[in-house]
């Protein structure tokens, strides 16, 4: 039985209309993604997961329950952490999560989540002096704080730094093995690629395509790129002769191989044979963005100031 399904959610706001059809499910011990764009109805998606929100129609069910009518039951065992949030700056990271155990009928031990979080020698600090991945662990920690079933993480590491991204990836990855479902959304194709066991590509509030991250690059994967300057005058009939190549294109003096197989050193040969060398070679394969390119036809933008509603 999968611990989240969604059936046909619709949601609009007046005249804009946030999520439209959405169906997916999770299935237990997974990390599920949503992917999409800034203001392609992730959040809002969630929210009505959560039951934050209700849905204009469309059903939503969390461990076999409706989320609008069972809302008391969900939060004992569904752990959440929101795209913003913000605690009292006086407040100690031992304070927070006290008062955060005590909201649940079987928490967790506090000590034992900060210690896993590398929080442990932060207890007593007040969250006005925890640096933005620091904040973001205690996120993690009071989520998970109730002991929960299911894990939802909401635009989980916008605003970090690259290190401290990757620290947040291990962290999310640790959380998965101690059993606990994680429904993930994101707008970073890395971060994607990296955790999620599948994905649902969102744009426009609707589901584009849904499968694991190699599945939906399969679906576009057009072979290599081979991308280098050539040291003198290249005919393009040479690179189109030699077997597998599938195209030749130009930007500047850089010239771009298309194709599947051996082409690399099949180019060099080539080209050696004309006494060229290739400068700067670089080889490419096709990567989650690419598939996000084909299948909704834009390229995501990284702005951590756009509404994600």
């Amino acid at each position: 039985m999968p611990i989240i399904e969604v059936e046909k959610l619709h949601k609009r706001y007046g005249e804009t209309i946030a999520v439209d059809d959405v169906s997916f499910s999770v299935e237990p011990g997974e990390i599920f993604g949503i992917l999409g764009p800034n203001g392609a109805g992730k959040t809002t998606t969630v929210e009505c997961i959560e039951g934050l929100r209700r849905p204009d129609s469309g059903e939503v069910r969390v461990l076999g329950l409706q989320p609008g009518r069972d809302r008391a039951e969900l939060a004992q065992r569904v752990g959440v952490q929101l795209q913003e949030s913000a605690l009292q700056e006086k407040l100690k990271v031992r304070e927070a999560l006290d008062l955060y155990a005590s909201f649940y009928r079987q928490p967790a031990d506090g000590d034992e989540l900060l210690q896993m979080l590398g929080l442990q020698d932060k207890r007593e600090t007040y969250y006005r002096k925890l640096s933005g991945g620091q904040k973001q662990r205690l996120s993690i920690a009071m989520a998970l704080i109730g002991n929960p079933e299911v894990a939802i993480l909401d635009e989980l590491t916008t605003g970090l730094d690259p290190q401290a991204r990757r620290d947040t990836w291990e962290l999310i990855e640790r959380v998965r093995d101690r059993g606990v479902t994680i429904l993930l959304v994101t707008h970073f194709m890395d971060e994607a690629e990296r955790l999620c066991d599948r994905l649902a590509l969102i744009e426009s509030g609707t589901v584009v395509a849904t499968d694991t991250p190699a599945g939906l690059i399969q679906r576009v994967d057009r072979g290599q790129r081979v991308r280098f300057r050539p040291s003198a005058p290249v005919d393009d009939a040479l690179l189109t002769a030699i077997p597998d190549v599938t195209g030749v294109s130009r930007h500047g003096d850089e010239v771009v191989v298309t194709g599947s197989g051996n082409i690399v050193a099949l180019m060099v040969t080539a080209l050696a044979g004309e006494q060229i060398v290739p400068l700067d070679v670089r080889v490419e394969q096709a990567n989650l963005e690419d598939a996000f390119v084909a299948l909704t036809g834009q390229k995501l933008i990284h702005d951590d100031h756009e509404s994600t509603r």
